[in-house]
């Protein structure tokens, strides 16, 4: 979550002397007080019968009860032992209900939220869970509400002591299933796609041609690898005929606007649009190992934060049988019910992000008279109006009234004129316009569904029925089972468009441009034993050019998928899970290696750049903690991309300092252009060259790496410029006590593109952004040798043992055990809970 507080603007005097006195008096009395019982037994109301609750010396709980009822129970209140506060931020954020948290300040973003209708679609998603989905959810809630009926204030969680300067009256409601649907709908947004560089592209629009910014978005490279690079379509593929769409110049001032508010939502959601997130999971046959069967990896690369997004845990049905079939362990969302990754007693599972385009934003013509009105196919046409209540904290409720039109809700804050867009577009617009989104985060679906059958799934087509009903955020799905078989399957509602490509927004004057329906789900890639022996996704293409439907413009341009597949083939003799550990923290950086080679070929025209420029022809390309080269390199990769790029480009759509994936292709491409006009600094009367701008980038480079390290180059090493401070959403906010929620700093390897994904460039430093939130080794011979870690810690409550015990390991790409066998389970007991009725 973003840094709230420094988003709604505190009196920060009067708070400091607020937070002296709490410091002083209130603090040391409190902050144990939420520490959860994790010995003994609890008598609590609604369980069928006992529950055992086995925690281990990180706080990773294994559950174990007699129904699925009291299993899931059990798990919610478990959740809410260790994570509520987590879990109250998210529902308020996701439900657009912040301001009811927060108070005022947080209004226009739940503007946002309630106009996009999260909770609206979760409302409607009720509808289409099945008896099952149901029982787990509504167990799951009764299993919060029964720990928080018998705890309130500090004892739930010690960040509700400092709410109460915000919002003294705030009691937390009881927990709903439509708080864990909605939670859905903000991972769809964090791993979201298109509609971010739709809008950059319309942006682009007022200073660049078509051309040009067709050159920033290059092609997928055709010598990087394929998901499923032999994917046969099973019958005929649905014809849509595909025109371009509305590409007016005008637009851009109306995207400054939507732009504004789409970077207020990510900032609470700690999202960065910018950044080269993604994730890697591969899986190797019993043909490649030691063992004889499957090996599986994972690690979903997300936003940093504490606490973690994952709760590792196990769910055991005890015995597993016809009224109680349950049995699975891996890593949980807290707020949900189940397992989201990780493996059952028969398959494992894992995702990355596909990052297909699912958002298109059109332009809508308002009826100048009639606010309410909409222009479609030559007729005004009525909204539909929703008036959405936000209870603001402190404050009165607002109304505000919300337009539907047939292809979503209008998101742009107002429409309006611009008063020479008719005569310049050549599109005949009248004078009121706003934007409206069409995305398929939107549209009711069953992706919680799918989850809770993936964790029942026994086998590949059971795992792809699941598969079937995960409509959104659309995900890579690898599967491996006991029996030795290795799958990939893409599921997900993926658009088929009429007209229009979905690069730019739309006219939504017609049904020309509208959504035909979505790929059908038996012609969407997957692959099944393939003969290489092995499957690797890494936000890489799916599939190659002559797959007939458009599922992403934009793809991870593979350089992470490139690396897994060249460790895999020239592994130096049968995979084990050591090496598997290497993989996961591998810090080769492919895509720098052709900088580094242009880098090195110029003479500096001084002593001390040359000797620099040296040092960094002998780097081996590799992010290394301790490495002096990647020191160096990564000030003049950061360099390099503002001076090429930053003078011609709006600075919403600037480089992430970072770079990422992209980036490395497009600057790739410009090298074999020395003359570019990209190389000019339009800020100078000269015209440079790709040499200049190369020079100059390496000499800003060694200025600022000196600076920050001093000018002796055996002392650098990478990891004192790139570390991880974990920042609580809100608690980062409070002087004096922040130091107490934020873990850090630790020093870190890895880096943009590179296996080991510890991204940059999203701050104004070389800390650590986005990240690999979780790692996960199964062994499909034993699952008992499962290995995983997790950021920070397993407990949200902090100075508790295990808020921050898993950092250092993380940091260090150490690895604990993800138990299975009951009796590893027990003997590794640090705490043996019984919950009793």
């Amino acid at each position: 979550m973003g840094k709230i507080l420094r988003i709604i603007g505190l009196g920060l005097l009067a708070l400091v002397l607020i937070l002296v006195v709490a410091v002083a008096v209130l603090l040391p009395g409190q902050i144990k007080a939420s520490f959860p019982q994790t010995d003994g037994e609890i008598q609590v109301t609604g369980l069928d019968g006992a529950v055992d609750v086995y925690r281990d010396e990180y706080g990773i709980p294994h559950i174990y009860a007699s129904t699925e009822h009291d299993l899931f129970f059990a798990q919610g209140y478990v959740h809410a032992q260790d994570r509520f506060w987590q879990m109250d931020f998210q529902r308020h954020t996701s439900t657009g209900r912040l301001s009811e948290l927060l108070g005022s300040n947080t209004v226009d973003i739940d503007k946002f939220l309630r106009t996009m209708g999260w909770e609206r679609v979760a409302r409607a998603e009720m509808a289409l869970l099945d008896d099952t989905s149901m029982m787990m959810l509504e167990a799951y809630a009764a299993g919060v509400n029964a720990y928080l009926a018998e705890h309130s204030g500090t004892e739930v969680s010690l960040e509700y002591l400092f709410l109460k300067l915000l919002n003294s009256g705030y009691t937390p409601a009881p927990w709903e299933p439509l708080h864990t649907v909605s939670w859905a709908k903000a991972m769809a947004w964090d791993l979201r796609d298109n509609m971010d560089t739709e809008i950059e592209r319309s942006l682009m629009l007022k200073t660049l041609s078509m051309e040009q910014i067709a050159e920033l978005y290059p092609a997928y490279p055709a010598d990087m690898p394929l998901i499923v690079p032999d994917f046969e379509l099973s019958g005929e593929p649905i014809i849509i005929q595909n025109t371009e769409g509305l590409q007016g110049q005008q637009l851009a001032a109306l995207m400054e606007v939507l732009d504004g508010r789409v970077a207020a939502l990510d900032a609470i959601l700690k999202s960065d649009p910018h950044a080269d997130l993604g994730s890697n999971s591969w899986v190797v046959s019993g043909e490649l190992t030691t063992t004889g069967m499957p090996l599986f990896a994972n690690d979903p690369h997300l936003g940093a934060s504490v606490p973690s997004i994952w709760y590792q845990m196990g769910l055991h049905c005890a015995p597993v049988g016809p009224n109680c079939n349950y049995n699975a362990a891996g890593v949980t969302f807290v707020g949900a019910p189940g397992i989201v990754l990780g493996h059952n007693d028969t398959i494992a599972w894992g995702f990355t992000n596909v990052g297909p385009d699912v958002m298109d934003l059109f332009v809508i013509k308002v009826n100048p008279n009639d606010p309410y009105q909409y222009e479609l196919n030559g007729q005004w046409v009525d909204m539909d109006v929703v008036v959405e209540e936000i209870v603001v904290a402190g404050s009165e409720t607002i109304e505000l009234p919300v337009r539907i039109t047939k292809f979503g809700p209008i998101v742009s804050d107002t429409y309006g004129s611009l008063s020479d867009f008719g005569e310049t577009s050549g599109l005949n617009l009248p004078d009121n316009y706003a934007v409206a989104l069409r995305w398929t985060a939107l549209e009711p679906g069953t992706t919680l569904q799918s989850l809770f059958q993936l964790n029942r799934a026994q086998n590949f087509e059971e795992f792809r029925a699941a598969a079937s009903q995960f409509v959104v955020p659309a995900q890579n799905l690898l599967y491996a089972d006991i029996d030795g078989n290795i799958g990939y399957q893409m599921p997900g509602y993926i658009p088929l468009r009429a007209a229009g490509d979905g690069l730019y927004p739309a006219p939504g004057w017609t049904d020309q441009f509208d959504w035909q329906g979505y790929i059908p789900f038996d012609q969407l890639p997957y692959a099944y034993n393939p003969e290489s022996g092995y499957i690797v996704t890494a936000n890489n293409a799916v599939v190659g050019a002559d797959y007939p439907y458009p599922i992403a413009d934009i793809w991870d341009y593979g350089f992470r998928a490139q690396r897994i597949v060249a460790m895999i083939e020239n592994a130096p003799g049968p995979i084990d899970i050591a090496y598997y550990q290497q993989m996961l923290g591998d810090n080769m950086n492919l895509g720098a290696l052709p900088v580094v080679e242009a880098l090195v070929a110029l003479d500096y025209g001084d002593a001390r750049l040359n000797e620099l420029r040296d040092l960094l022809a002998n780097w081996n390309g590799a992010h290394d903690k301790e490495s002096n080269g990647a020191a160096l390199f990564a000030p003049v990769w950061k360099h390099l991309l503002a001076n090429t790029f930053n003078d011609d480009l709006p600075e919403s759509a600037w480089p992430n300092a970072g770079g990422g994936s992209g980036w490395y292709v497009v600057v790739e491409n410009l090298l074999a252009q020395p003359e570019s006009a990209w190389w000019d600094d339009s800020s100078t009367p000269e015209r440079e060259t790709r040499d200049d701008i190369l020079k100059r980038s390496f000499a800003d480079g060694v200025a600022e790496v000196e600076d920050k390290l001093g000018k002796d180059e055996s002392q650098w090493a990478w990891g004192d410029l790139h570390t991880i401070t974990y920042e609580h959403g809100v608690m980062s906010n409070f002087p004096l006590i922040d130091k107490l929620f934020n873990p850090g700093p630790y020093r870190l390897a890895g880096g943009n593109s590179i296996v080991n994904a510890t991204g940059w460039g999203g701050n104004e430093d070389y800390s650590t952004t986005t990240l690999p939130s979780k790692r996960t080794i199964f062994d499909l011979s034993n699952w008992q040798n499962a290995l995983q870690i997790t950021t920070v810690g397993q407990s949200g409550h902090a100075n508790h043992a295990n808020y921050n015990d898993l950092a250092p390991l993380w940091a260090d790409i150490q690895f604990i055990p993800l138990h299975w066998d009951r009796d590893a389970v027990e003997a590794a007991a640090a705490g043996h809970l019984i919950l009793k009725p």
